[in-house]
C-alpha cells in the first residue's frame, strides 16, 4: 500500500449554491475514509465565500485559489508542484468516496507494480445502485465508449479490471507516473482526460486496473468530467467538450504522415456530420460538432504540446492498445441490446387505413372528381380564373422562383413570391409537361382533400366512421369547391395542404420529424396564403407558452423550428416590401391578380362567411336554382357548428377549446380579409380571398364536431353517434351540389388552356428564350390605357409577382413604360419603338379589352390601332385571338442583365433558402429510432378519453 496518499481536490463554485453542498459531502467523506488521506491539496476555482469557508476548515495542507475559468487540467498543475506522497487522488467538489474506497484502491496500486492508476466504480449522487462509469473504451475513429454508463449496479461488472482507460474522476495515480506523464492534458476540453491519461500511460510501458469494490458517488457538476445532462445547455457543452476531445487526440495519437489529412478533413467532416446529426433528429449536436471542429482546427500548438508529450515517454506500440478498443461488432450488439429494451415497451394500435374506411374513401372521392370533372382528363393546359400556363421548362420554372429580374414589368428587380417556388415543385412533378400538373392536381384534388381530411383525424379520434365523416366533409368543403371550380389555385393547394399541416404540427412538440415537415408545410400554407401568417403566429405562440408551462419547456426547440423555413423563405419579400412602405402588401393573394367572384364586407357577406361560404352566388346555389329561395343554404352548415360548440363540454374539453380557437382564428381571418384591399388587376381592386381562412376554420369546426362526437355521448346514446354524424355529412353534401355539378352545368370558370397568354407566334419564339419581351397594351373601359411587359412566351402562374399587383406608388421603371405605352398610340411621338428595341421587346400586343363595348375602350382601340399600323419601326403581324401583333422590325438588343449586386443578392438569398429547406428535409427523414418512438405514443393528441369505453 502506498505510504502516503495526497488527495488533490478542485473547486469551482460557478455561482452555484450546490458547489458548498456538494463539497460539505466530500470533504465528510474524505474524513469517514478508513484510510485517512495523509495530503490534503484543495484548488479553489472562484470566488464564493461559503466554499472558501469550509475549504479553510477542511485541515488541507494548502488553499490555491485560481480564477473561475480554470479547467480541472489547469487546476491540478497548479497543485502539482506541491506534491508530497506517492499517490496523487483525483477529486472534485462533487466526487464523495465511499469509506473503504481510498482502502482498497491503495490496496490495488499497491499489488500491481505494472498499473500507473486505478479507478474507482462511480455511481449517483443519491441512488449508488446506479452506475455513472466503470471504465472507458474507444473505437477506431477515437471516439469513446462508456462500457458500463447507466446501468443498475447487479454486481455484473465487478470482476472487471483491465480496460482501455476509465473516467478521470476518483482515480488513484503513482506520483511517478503523474510527474512522467505530465498530467492531465487541458487541450480536451473537461472530456476523456482519464482515457486519454490511460492510453498515455500504456504506451508508456504500464497498466491501469479498475477497482469496482471502491465506490465514489458524483453529482456532475463538470468540476472534473462531463456536466450530468440536466438540461439542453449542459448537453450542448458537454457534447462540444467530448467531439473537441475526440478530433483533438484523433490529430495527437495519428501517425505524422496522416496529422494533416486528419486536419484537412475537420471541416468536410462537420458538414458531413451535421447532415448525419440532423437525420438522427440530434439538431442540437450540429454547432457544438461545429465549434469543435473550428477549435481544434486552430488550435495547432496543442496538437504539438500533446504529440510531443506522447513521443517523449512512448515505450509502447500502439498495437497494445488495439485489443482493449470497441469493435464496430462490439458497438452493434450494445444497439442491438438497447433496442430490444425499447421494443419491449407498449406499442400502439394500427392506423386501420384499408380496415377503418379511409381507403373506400379515396376511392370514391376519385370517382367524384371524374364525374365532376370529365374533361379535364383531355385537357392538356388548365385555364380561367387566376390559372395561368406555367413555363415550358423545369429551369425557367426555378429561374422564376429565385431572386432577380422578374418575368413581368419593364425593369422589375426583386424578390420573388414564395408561392412561386411552390408552382416550381409542382412543375417538377411532370417536368416535359408543366402546366399538365395543375390538371392532375385539379383531378386529384377532391380525393386528396378526402385522404388529407382522414389522416387529420387520426389526431382527434380512433374511430373508422369518424375519421371518415372528417374526410368527407374536408373534400366537400364549399369553399374548396369553390375554389375548384372557380380556378384558385392557391385557395385549392392551402386546403389540400392544411390537414397534413395539422396531421404533423398538432405533434411538432414531441419529435424532430413532425417538427421538420410541419415547418416546410407552414412554409408552403402561408406561400399560398399570407393571409394566415398572423393566426398561425398566434397558434405557433399559444404551443410555445403552454410547451414552457405545462411541460418545462420540453419541446420548445421543436416548436421554434416551425417558422424558421416560412421565415426565411419570406424575408426578401418582406425587405422589399418595407422598402417600398407598403407592408400591408405582404397579406396580398399570390398568383395571377383576379378579381373574381366573392362576398363583400357588409353584414350580408359576412353572414355567409360564417356558414363557410366564401362567394355571394351562395356556393352556387343561384345559379343551380335560378330564382328560388334559397335563404337556407347557409343553415346546412348548422349541424357542424352544432357539433362544433358541443366539444368544450365533453370530457375531452382540452382538445375542443383548442379546435374552436383553431376555428375562431380562420373565421377571423377571413372576416377581416374580406374588407383589406391591397392588390390591383389593372384598374380594379381586388380584395384578399376570404377562403383560406375558412379552409382553417373548417378544419377546426369539423375536428371539433368529430370530438364531440367520439367522447360527447354517453354509453346508452353510443348508436346515436353514427346517425348525427351521417346527418352533419348530407347536409355538406347537398351543401356542394352545384359546385359539383358546375362543369356540366357550364357554370364553371375553368377552361381547355389556354397554353400562352400571348399570340401563337410570340409563343413559339420565346418557348425556348425567356429574354423575349412583348408589351401588352390593353383598353380600359374609362378611357385609360394599362400597359405591362411579359418576358418569354407567355404570362406564367410562377411568373407573376406581388412586388407588381400591389404597386400603389409608380417606380421610375413603371413611369418609363408609362411614358413608352402612351408615345406608342399617340402618332407624334417619333422614338417610341426605338426605345422598344433599346430594351429587347420585340413584339406589341394590342390586347382585345375586358369590356369591348365601352365606348372609352372601344374609341381607344381604334386610335391605338391606327397609331401603331403607321409606325415606321412596326411590322404587322395581323389579329389574333389575343389581340393584334406587331413585330419590332428594327435590330432588338438583348434584355439587359441585372446589376452584379441582384446576382450576389440573388446567391446569398438562395443559398440561405437552400440550406434551410436541406435542414428541414433532413429532419423530416424517417428513421427507425424515430419510428419506434413513435410506436410508443398515441397517434391522438392531448388527454384521451371516450364515453363508455
Amino acid at each position: 500500500m502506498p505510504s502516503r496518499v495526497h488527495a488533490l481536490l478542485v473547486v469551482r463554485p460557478e455561482g452555484r449554491p450546490a458547489a458548498a453542498f456538494h463539497l460539505r459531502r466530500t470533504l465528510a467523506a474524505l474524513q469517514e475514509q478508513r484510510r485517512p488521506v495523509d495530503v490534503l491539496t484543495i484548488v479553489v476555482c472562484g470566488d464564493d465565500p461559503a466554499v472558501h469557508e469550509l475549504a479553510a476548515g477542511s485541515g488541507a495542507e494548502s488553499v490555491i485559489t485560481a480564477s473561475a475559468g480554470t479547467s480541472f487540467a489547469a487546476a491540478t498543475a497548479l497543485a502539482t508542484h506541491r506534491l508530497d506522497g506517492d499517490a496523487v487522488w483525483l477529486l472534485a467538489q462533487d466526487t464523495a468516496p465511499e469509506p473503504e474506497a481510498l482502502t482498497r484502491l491503495a490496496g490495488a496500486l499497491e499489488l500491481a507494480p505494472s498499473v500507473a492508476f486505478v479507478a474507482p466504480k462511480l455511481v449517483r449522487w443519491d441512488n449508488r445502485s446506479e452506475i455513472v462509469s466503470l471504465g472507458v473504451s474507444m473505437t477506431g475513429t477515437g471516439r469513446s465508449i462508456g462500457l458500463a454508463d447507466d446501468e443498475l449496479d447487479q454486481g455484473q461488472h465487478d470482476v472487471t479490471h483491465d480496460v482501455l482507460g476509465s473516467d478521470v474522476r476518483g482515480i488513484l495515480v503513482r506520483a511517478d507516473a503523474w510527474r512522467d506523464l505530465a498530467g492531465l492534458d487541458p487541450a480536451l476540453a473537461g472530456a476523456d482526460e482519464g482515457l486519454d491519461l490511460a492510453v498515455r500511460a500504456r504506451l508508456a510501458g504500464a497498466r491501469i486496473s479498475l477497482v469496482p469494490t471502491a465506490l465514489v458517488a458524483v453529482a456532475g457538476d463538470g468540476v472534473a468530467g462531463l456536466p450530468a445532462p440536466r438540461n439542453g445547455r449542459a448537453r450542448r457543452r458537454g457534447a462540444r467538450a467530448v467531439r473537441t476531445a475526440q478530433l483533438h487526440r484523433r490529430l495527437a495519437y495519428a501517425p505524422a504522415a496522416a496529422v494533416l489529412p486528419h486536419w484537412l478533413s475537420l471541416i468536410p467532416l462537420a458538414l458531413w456530420l451535421s447532415a448525419v446529426f440532423l437525420v438522427r433528429k440530434q439538431p442540437g449536436l450540429v454547432l457544438p460538432q461545429w465549434a469543435a471542429a473550428v477549435v481544434v482546427a486552430v488550435r495547432i500548438p496543442s496538437i504539438a504540446r500533446s504529440r510531443s508529450r506522447i513521443r517523449r515517454n512512448r515505450r509502447a506500440s500502439w498495437a497494445q492498445i488495439a485489443p482493449l478498443r470497441v469493435t464496430g461488432h462490439q458497438l452493434r450488439q450494445r444497439l442491438d441490446e438497447d433496442r430490444d429494451v425499447v421494443d419491449s415497451a407498449p406499442v400502439r394500435e394500427d392506423l386501420r387505413f384499408f380496415s377503418g374506411g379511409g381507403a373506400w374513401l379515396v376511392i370514391g372521392a376519385l370517382a367524384v372528381s371524374v364525374a365532376a370533372f370529365p374533361a379535364l382528363l383531355a385537357w392538356p393546359v388548365l385555364g380561367g380564373g387566376a390559372l395561368e400556363p406555367l413555363r415550358t421548362t423545369v429551369a425557367q420554372l426555378w429561374a422564376d422562383a429565385a431572386y432577380g429580374l422578374r418575368p413581368i414589368g419593364w425593369e422589375t428587380i426583386g424578390a420573388a413570391d414564395p408561392f412561386s417556388a411552390l408552382v416550381a415543385v409542382l412543375g417538377s412533378l411532370s417536368p416535359f409537361e408543366p402546366s399538365r400538373a395543375l390538371v392532375v392536381l385539379w383531378i386529384l384534388a377532391l380525393p386528396l382533400a378526402a385522404l388529407g381530411g382522414w389522416f387529420a383525424a387520426v389526431r382527434v379520434t380512433d374511430r373508422g366512421a369518424l375519421r371518415v365523416m372528417v374526410g368527407t366533409m374536408w373534400a366537400l368543403a364549399p369553399m374548396f369547391l369553390v375554389a375548384l371550380v372557380d380556378g384558385r389555385p392557391t385557395a385549392v393547394l392551402v386546403h389540400l395542404l392544411l390537414p397534413w399541416l395539422f396531421y404533423a404540427g398538432s405533434i411538432a412538440h414531441r419529435t424532430w420529424v413532425a417538427s421538420g415537415v410541419a415547418s416546410l408545410l407552414l412554409a408552403a400554407v402561408v406561400a399560398c396564403a399570407p393571409s394566415l401568417a398572423p393566426a398561425f403566429a398566434v397558434l405557433w405562440t399559444a404551443a410555445i407558452i403552454l410547451s414552457v408551462v405545462m411541460r418545462g419547456g420540453n419541446g420548445v426547440a421543436r416548436l421554434i423550428w416551425l417558422v424558421v423555413p416560412t421565415v426565411v423563405m419570406f424575408a426578401p419579400l418582406i425587405i422589399d416590401q418595407v422598402r417600398a412602405g407598403d407592408v400591408f402588401a405582404l397579406f396580398a393573394d399570390p398568383g395571377v391578380p383576379w378579381a373574381g367572384p366573392q362576398v363583400s364586407a357588409d353584414p350580408t357577406g359576412r353572414g355567409l362567411l360564417a356558414a363557410g361560404i366564401p362567394t355571394p352566388d351562395m356556393a352556387g346555389w343561384e345559379g343551380f336554382l335560378p330564382g328560388a329561395t334559397i335563404w337556407w343554404v347557409p343553415l346546412l352548415s348548422a349541424p357542424v357548428a352544432v357539433l362544433a360548440l358541443f366539444a368544450p363540454l365533453t370530457q375531452r374539453w382540452a382538445a375542443g377549446v383548442t379546435l374552436l380557437v383553431v376555428s375562431a382564428l380562420g373565421f377571423g381571418t377571413a372576416f377581416l380579409a374580406v374588407g383589406i384591399v391591397v392588390a390591383f388587376d389593372q384598374a380594379l381592386s381586388i380584395a384578399v380571398w376570404p377562403g383560406s381562412g375558412l379552409s382553417l376554420a373548417w378544419i377546426g369546426a369539423v375536428g371539433a364536431a368529430a370530438v364531440s362526437l367520439d367522447a360527447g355521448l354517453a354509453p346508452r346514446l353510443a348508436a346515436a353517434r353514427g346517425s348525427l354524424a351521417l346527418v352533419a355529412t348530407l347536409a355538406v353534401l347537398v351543401l356542394a351540389v352545384p359546385s359539383l355539378t358546375a362543369m356540366a352545368r357550364d357554370a364553371s370558370n375553368l377552361t381547355n388552356g389556354p397554353e400562352s397568354t400571348l399570340p401563337a407566334y410570340v409563343a413559339a419564339e420565346g418557348r425556348d428564350d425567356p429574354n423575349v419581351g412583348t408589351i401588352v397594351l390593353t383598353p380600359q373601359s374609362d378611357g385609360g390605357l394599362s400597359a405591362e411587359v411579359v418576358w418569354g412566351g407567355s404570362e406564367t402562374l410562377g411568373g407573376q409577382t406581388t412586388l407588381m399587383s400591389t404597386r400603389t406608388v409608380p417606380s421610375a421603371a413603371d413611369r418609363e413604360l408609362a411614358d413608352v405605352a402612351v408615345d406608342l398610340v399617340t402618332s407624334t411621338a417619333d422614338d417610341a419603338v426605338d426605345r422598344l428595341a433599346a430594351h429587347g421587346v420585340g413584339f406589341v400586343l394590342l390586347a382585345t379589352p375586358a369590356d369591348p363595348e365601352a365606348s372609352g375602350a372601344r374609341e381607344l382601340q381604334l386610335s391605338a390601332t391606327t397609331a401603331l399600323d403607321q409606325r415606321d419601326g412596326l411590322d404587322p403581324v395581323g389579329d389574333t385571338s389575343k389581340g393584334v401583333l406587331w413585330r419590332v422590325a428594327d435590330d432588338i438588343n438583348p434584355r439587359a442583365d441585372a446589376p452584379l449586386w441582384v446576382a450576389q443578392v440573388a446567391a446569398g438569398v438562395g443559398a440561405a433558402q437552400l440550406l434551410v429547406v436541406v435542414i428541414a428535409l433532413l429532419l423530416a427523414l424517417p428513421t427507425a429510432a424515430s419510428r419506434r418512438g413513435a410506436r410508443r405514443t398515441s397517434r391522438i393528441v392531448g388527454p384521451y378519453w371516450q364515453e363508455g369505453t
